[in-house]
């Protein structure tokens, strides 16, 4: 990552240098915490114990490899500032618990091989025609009246794309996703700007979802809210 564009904005993969990480030698963690007079990650994987963190970049990011740690298991980060310290999720992770739970949970992101690249090289056609659906993924159609009854990223494929096709829509615009805590804001409440929610499933359900859109010439968007 270059971090002086980092502090003028101009970095855009930053994803890539912070959050939790899968490889070989188990999971790297990698937090911003510019104030924090140290910097711990509790987990799963060290029964919420604290493995410190060590200074990294130009001292003010935290990183820390654990080699037990797995996909699946949930953490956070323990932020010390002036004795006192807080919990905090981690703002880039990839997975996180259901509401009203706010650990984030390590995903291997490297496991899911997209095989539309067919679709993908003629998605831009200055002649075709465009018709859009929006849709909020947890109540266009539920399975029971419940506030937890939510069909999944990869039941909703196989319910909504039907009822495109019939009715001549090849976008499908979604109300955000991205993680948020509040079910009555609709998701325009972000708090996990790289996780899809959980609510629906994970990230490699959601990547299924967008695939089988596609493999039905319907384009995806996703609302963004900053």
């Amino acid at each position: 990552m270059d971090f002086n564009n980092f502090y003028n904005g101009q970095e855009f993969e930053t994803y890539k240098y912070l959050g939790a990480f899968v490889h070989m030698n188990g999971v790297t963690f990698r937090t911003y915490a510019p104030a924090a007079s140290h910097v711990a990650v509790i987990g799963e994987f060290n029964d919420w114990q604290e493995t410190p963190m060590n200074r990294c970049g130009n001292g003010q990011f935290f990183e820390a490899t654990v080699p037990n740690a797995k996909p699946g298991q949930m953490y956070k980060y323990r932020i010390y500032n002036n004795g006192s310290f807080v919990d905090h999720c981690d703002p880039y992770m990839y997975s996180s618990e259901v509401r009203p739970n706010n650990a984030s949970i390590i995903f291997d992101m490297n496991q899911y091989t997209f095989h539309d690249d067919a679709w993908m090289n003629q998605r831009f056609n200055e002649d075709m025609p465009i018709n859009v659906y929006e849709m909020h993924f947890g109540s266009w159609k539920k399975p029971g009246e419940e506030a937890d009854d939510w069909y999944t990223y990869r039941e909703m494929a196989d319910l909504i794309i039907p009822y495109l096709k019939e009715n001549n829509y090849n976008f499908l615009e979604i109300m955000p996703l991205n993680e948020y805590p509040n079910d009555l804001s609709w998701g325009y409440q972000p708090t996990g700007y790289f996780a899809p929610t959980s609510r629906y499933g994970t990230p490699d359900d959601l990547r299924y979802f967008v695939e089988k859109c596609h493999e039905n010439n319907i384009a995806v968007i996703l609302d963004f809210v900053p």
